[in-house]
């Protein structure tokens, strides 16, 4: 019986901590590693330096979108597959995903690599910004598919049953960036460019580990050239595009909150705003690894027609949320001139628009939690429209009306408050269709 099989067996209380706690523990790290960029960064290059980095963020996100776009699709697919014991179907699955992922990669940086500083422009930056945002632009660029493929392989590897490896792995990468950021950039004090070589670097280091797991007996990732016409790639884009929706609404998110305060601001307003973005991405993290941590686990469900237990998996996922949710706001409360030191000495303005953002913010982690969680559920159980539509309404739609309604209004407290709206909004909404189509009858698992 493989690792995947066995699940049939075991209480969902314990299958769903086995996937959540080192998938969360490994996104925390991420999260750790994410901050600590910020913090190097911060100290060593100052507060123009940190502004670029998240002018760059952006097109990190969509990096990480293709990822999620292919590789949730993807697994999810795979996960169902092995749940129907049809294995020579999950290896072609898994084939036709690792290639897709490459090629893509390959051509965005080719294309978004001829757009120059006018991408750059377009993101937001100013005069005093570009030079430092377009150093580290480039060497991200050039390695981008290592860091899709690296995602991608971390998905594989969770949903074919060895969720500790894709944690280890998760931390060595972290702890070689953070190795390599303050050796780059505190002892050789190198410039801008050595913290995105860092991420990389450690990124093909996280590759290497995930490799590890192909030598195991349980193992089920193995290469299928003999597809014979079979291609999934369809299902792929449709299932996983929920997840690219939500992961291009950080960069919308981003782009939107730079544009919107380097006007109002200058350079030290996109610094405050990097501040929060880089505490924002802990919460996301996590957030995110407790749903991809259900998301094998309702495939696979779904796949043996276990709805009891697929039940199961969504109701743990949504207490665990909340329960994250609270603790963050808590923290943002009590400990924000704390959270603002950790990334340099700044001006009293910085200091009070960082505590500013952090206080009215956080309250987004209330609702955002809850929501990632149902998305998973619907894309991965056969309500992919309305996964794609209320994601999309999420990202793209209500914080963007948010800022333009509340920032003349309210100013930068406008501002912070556009994202705690929009997930609160769209928590109702979740709340409603899935109370109408529980009457319905139309439901299984709720």
């Amino acid at each position: 019986m493989n690792k995947l099989d066995a699940m049939k067996d075991k209480n969902p209380l314990l299958v769903f901590a086995k996937y959540a706690i080192p998938s969360m523990f490994g996104m925390m790290l991420m999260a750790i590693n994410v901050v600590m960029d910020g913090v190097f960064v911060g100290h060593a290059l100052g507060a123009t330096a940190l502004a670029a980095v998240n002018i760059v963020i952006p097109v990190y996100s969509f990096y990480v979108a293709m990822s999620l776009w292919i590789g949730v699709g993807a697994t999810t697919r795979y996960s169902q597959a092995m749940g129907e014991g049809d294995r020579k179907k999950a290896q072609t699955i898994f084939t036709q995903a690792v290639f897709l992922i490459v090629s893509i990669s390959i051509i965005v940086s080719s294309t978004l690599g001829l757009l120059g500083d006018n991408l750059l422009s377009w993101l937001g930056a100013n005069a005093e910004i570009t030079p430092m945002a377009s150093e580290y632009l480039h060497i991200f660029l050039l390695f981008g598919f290592v860091l899709t493929l690296e995602n991608m392989l971390s998905l594989f590897v969770r949903n074919d049953g060895s969720p500790m490896l894709a944690m280890i792995a998760l931390i060595v990468t972290a702890v070689v960036n953070i190795g390599l950021n303050y050796y780059f950039l505190i002892v050789l004090k190198w410039g801008i460019m050595s913290a995105a070589l860092g991420l990389i670097i450690s990124a093909a280091v996280g590759i290497l580990v995930l490799l590890t797991h192909f030598v195991h007996k349980s193992n089920n990732l193995k290469f299928n050239f003999k597809f014979k016409g079979n291609w999934y790639l369809k299902s792929f884009f449709y299932i996983g595009f929920p997840s690219f929706l939500a992961e291009m609404g950080i960069s919308v998110f981003t782009i939107a909150y730079n544009i919107a305060i380097v006007s109002a601001a200058g350079t030290m307003g996109a610094a405050a705003f990097s501040i929060v973005n880089y505490t924002h991405s802990i919460a996301l993290l996590l957030f995110l690894g407790l749903s991809s941590a259900t998301q094998p686990l309702i495939s696979y469900y779904q796949g043996a027609k276990m709805y009891k237990e697929q039940k199961a998996i969504v109701k743990y996922g949504i207490t665990s949320s909340v329960i994250i949710g609270l603790v963050i706001i808590v923290i943002g409360q009590v400990f924000t001139t704390q959270i603002i030191s950790l990334f340099g000495s700044f001006t009293p303005e910085l200091i009070a628009l960082g505590t500013e953002s952090i206080r009215i913010f956080f309250f987004a982690y209330l609702f955002m939690g809850t929501n990632f969680v149902l998305i998973t559920f619907m894309q991965t159980s056969g309500h992919v429209n309305f996964a794609i539509f209320i994601t999309a309404i999420r990202e793209f739609v209500l914080v963007i009306i948010f800022l333009l309604v509340l920032t003349p209004l309210l100013g930068t407290v406008g501002v912070w408050l556009a994202v705690p709206i929009a997930e609160f909004i769209i928590c109702i909404l979740l709340s409603v269709y899935f109370i109408v189509i529980k009457r319905k009858d139309k439901l299984t698992a709720l």
